[in-house]
């Protein structure tokens, strides 16, 4: 103990360390602050001036451009006295930044941090002694008590007095934790100031490391990566055992592509659900969504007169311009599926009805309306040259992931750059919060209602295409369940108000794979569903215990 000791520095100590290291830089930057007087400080301020009068409306048009005009004289003298010092400030800068190169890891930060470092096998050893202490006390304690009651109360106190030691430990190994991330921040500090704020790559990189490790909790992050970890052990397991029981490997460039030409069409039924699932409810409607859709695209664009019938009518669009007809199918697959969208959206909207009933209520609905009017047959195939035509291979890859890349990228910028995605975080996160606000809630649900409409016909339309047709009324039966699981496991939560596009994308990945990769080791389909349920209740059980921490 008394060997550790000797090297944990008092804050006295550090701070005699850091003296000479900022009376240096000090002085270098006392000369550069007095250079910039005149000149940079001067451009950001008329600079800042220059902005404040724009968005000033107590002067006339006229006013502002007189002001304006000699902001604009007073801020070509101070670039020129920026622009004549710029040299004289750059070797300063230079000169700063090559002492702290030489001086403050060796002089300041690893002397702090070997201080750390020892503080924190000091603070074990006495928790450690402190703890054998209680215990002495605690048996002794004992061994003169006969009262049940007496024994039970002492106890007692023997884990409360634990608590606090143990608590006293984190206590002091976060105060070292605090003194080391000091230590390495002050340099950046220093850098800070000389640069005014502007760092290169590399360090920028290191300082989020730095902030990485320094905020790090092992418990936070087995809640918030626990599962992703589960399901790559489970997927690295699996692409070990399929070559030894199937005599094929798992993991090629081909099955790969694969995975994200399946994965496509459900990337878009995942980000129309991820957006429902942000404002705290979900969909129950999906799979019957892209069964409707796939049955109108592949009468719309089957191979020749359509052999079934709706409600009794024969339809033929062979008349009709091949690329015409698949315009039109992706159009009649938006407007039918957004039509449902919108009804439910309007229900939850306008009588708060929870989004679980009234997309059951579509679910029924279109699955009756369609199985009824098509007699629940398949249509058969679509014209073959439409799939060459819209999702073409290049090589082996194929261009259908463009168009999820594309659908990604367009819901990040709603959800991100926009105000209706703004809204629809804050509706998500507190409604009522956000209705005092004058955020209209009506107009956002259905508006992501409206989304997921449009985001399900496209879905369900490029899923025709892939499978070039087949459609039916029982095509896509519980893809809603795989949608809303890729949304959970991605980290949409079901509290509202919390989920981020790459998380949809990361979840929609990962099932899609786990289904290949079973199928491939031949699991059967029924066994599949298993674990698929499995998955989503331990997502949502993760999702719970977060919410629960931070209430």
């Amino acid at each position: 103990m008394a060997s550790a000791s000797t090297t944990i520095l008092t804050t006295e100590q550090e701070a005699k360390l850091r003296q000479s290291i900022d009376e240096y830089v000090g002085k270098i930057q006392a000369k550069i602050d007095a250079l910039r007087v005149d000149g940079t400080d001067k451009v950001i301020e008329i600079q800042n001036n220059l902005d404040s009068l724009k968005r000033d409306r107590i002067y006339t048009q006229e006013e502002k451009n007189a002001l304006a005009a000699k902001q604009k004289k007073e801020l070509e003298k101070a670039k020129s006295v920026e622009a004549k010092n710029k040299n004289e400030v750059s070797k300063l800068i230079a000169d700063a930044e090559t002492y702290l190169q030489s001086h403050f890891k060796k002089d300041y930060y690893q002397p702090v941090a070997a201080s750390c470092k020892a503080g924190k096998v000091l603070a074990q050893e006495k928790y450690n002694a402190a703890v054998a202490q209680l215990k002495k006390e605690h048996e002794q304690t004992l061994s003169k008590l006969t009262d049940p009651h007496e024994i039970k109360d002492e106890k007692y106190v023997h884990k409360n007095r634990l608590f606090d030691a143990k608590m006293q430990l984190a206590k002091d190994l976060q105060e070292l934790k605090d003194r080391r991330h000091a230590a390495f921040d002050h340099k950046y500090h220093l850098i800070d100031m000389l640069r005014m704020s502007k760092f290169t790559v590399a360090e920028t990189m290191a300082q989020k490391a730095e902030n990485y490790r320094y905020t790090f909790n092992q418990r936070d992050f087995f809640l918030k990566n626990g599962l992703y970890l589960a399901i790559i052990v489970i997927f690295i397991i699996l692409c070990l055992i399929t070559p030894i029981i199937k005599g094929v490997p798992l993991l090629t460039v081909n099955n790969i592509l694969n995975i994200l030409q399946q994965a496509s069409p459900r990337m878009f039924l995942a980000l129309g659900v991820a957006g429902l699932i942000l404002l705290a409810g979900t969909d129950l409607s999906i799979g019957r969504m892209v069964g409707m859709g796939m049955t109108v695209a592949t009468i719309v664009m089957h191979q020749g007169i359509n052999t079934g019938s709706v409600f009794g009518l024969i339809f033929d669009f062979t008349g009709m311009p091949i690329p015409l007809r698949v315009l039109f199918a992706l159009v009649i697959c938006i407007i039918l599926c957004t039509i449902f969208t919108t009804i439910a959206g309007f229900f939850t909207a306008k009588f708060k009805m929870h989004p679980f009933i009234s997309t059951m209520a579509n679910m029924l609905v279109i699955f009756g309306l369609v199985t009824y009017s098509t007699k629940g047959v398949s249509f058969g195939a679509i014209d073959p040259s439409i799939p060459s035509m819209i999702i073409p291979k290049i090589g082996s890859f194929p261009t259908i992931i463009l168009w999820a890349v594309a659908a990604v990228a367009i819901v990040w910028f709603i959800w991100n750059k926009t105000t209706f995605g703004k809204n629809l975080y804050a509706v998500g996160g507190n409604a009522e919060a956000a209705a005092v606000s004058g955020i209209s809630v009506f107009k956002v649900t259905v508006g992501a209602f409206i989304l997921a409409g449009i985001l399900y016909g496209f879905g369900s339309w490029l899923e025709c295409i892939r499978m070039v047709g087949s459609g039916s009324a029982a095509y896509g039966q519980g893809w809603e369940m795989d949608a809303i699981a890729a949304c959970v496991v991605g980290g949409i939560s079901f509290t509202g108000g919390i989920g981020k596009i790459s998380g949809v994308v990361v979840g929609v990945f990962i099932f899609t794979a786990l289904t290949y990769s079973l199928t491939t080791l031949g699991i059967d389909t029924n066994l599949q569903f298993v674990f698929s349920g499995i998955i989503i209740l331990v997502a949502v059980m993760l999702d719970c215990l977060k919410y629960v921490q931070k209430k």
